[in-house]
């Protein structure tokens, strides 16, 4: 039965969380349920897409590092066409609609041409990559606050980022987008203070079944990214809270451990896939 939140002529951004359909808002299964076209993200998991119904139009308007299958003002231009010709539109994105996900270009697009649109919130990348390595992104008198910022620039400029304040000793630092600036990203942060040993966790598909966590220091952040594909979405955490024992910083082992669920280096890897490097 249809829901009033959901007329014919409306659009909902969905979010669809970091990949895995069981960590999707029942909400947010409702409404890709629901919906006539489906306009989704290169980055909405596999087990997602295979709740959007066999009769269901669905595009792909998705996004990778490099390669754009549909530039913002066209994605724009489909969705409110859609809408307009009386269907019921879920534009599902990757994790949360309203980091980092341009939402707020959409809609606008949508108030302007009269078309009725809401938001629906998903679990973002970043909370489910520390779940899956047991971590938190907060640490009561380690890391007070928490910052999301994203390190892809656009071609020829610099990523401009506040280090200085980035580089807080008390925050944890969630980095999207930033496997290409990894090198550059741990270079500016232990410029401005930050601790060339501070904790880092780098995860790869969080919450799919090919998930990979690799654990190190800030130092060893661009060796770290080595490891990955760069086809392959990762999130980069900084912080003590992200630390493989949860320990104040005093406490943390110097060694750089790390951590691995997909056979990274299987030769050298011991007992539960893990492995230390000096």
């Amino acid at each position: 039965m249809p829901h009033d939140d959901f007329p014919a002529g409306s659009v909902w951004l969905v979010g669809a969380g970091p990949g895995d359909p069981d960590l999707l808002t029942r909400k947010a299964a409702r409404l890709i349920a629901m919906a006539e076209i489906v306009f989704h993200d290169a980055l909405v998991g596999p087990g997602v897409l295979a709740l959007i119904g066999p009769d269901v139009e669905r595009v792909s308007v998705g996004k990778r590092s490099g390669r754009h299958s549909k530039d913002q003002g066209a994605i724009d231009a489909l969705i409110v066409a859609a809408a307009l010709a009386g269907k019921r539109v879920v534009r599902l994105k990757g994790g949360d609609p309203a980091i980092f996900g341009r939402t707020a270009e959409e809609v606008s697009a949508c108030t302007a041409a009269g078309v009725a649109v809401h938001i629906c919130p998903g679990i973002t990348a970043a909370s489910a990559a520390v779940a899956s390595a047991g971590a938190s992104l907060t640490l009561r008198g380690i890391a007070r606050r928490l910052t999301l910022v994203t390190a892809h620039a656009q071609a020829g400029r610099q990523i401009d980022l506040d280090w200085d304040s980035l580089a807080a000793p008390d925050a944890t630092l969630a980095i999207y987008m930033g496997r290409a600036a990894a090198a550059s990203v741990a270079q500016e942060l232990i410029a401005a203070g930050r601790g060339a040993d501070t904790s880092v966790l780098v995860v790869v598909n969080a919450s799919l079944p090919d998930e990979r966590i690799i654990r190190g220091r800030l130092s060893a952040l661009a060796f770290l990214v080595e490891a990955i594909s760069a086809t392959d979405p990762a999130i980069l955490i900084v912080g003590e809270a992200v630390a493989a024992n949860a320990a104040p910083p005093a406490a943390v082992q110097s060694p750089l451990r790390i951590q691995t669920v997909d056979r990274l280096f299987p030769e050298a890897t011991g007992r539960n896939g893990e492995m230390e490097l000096f």
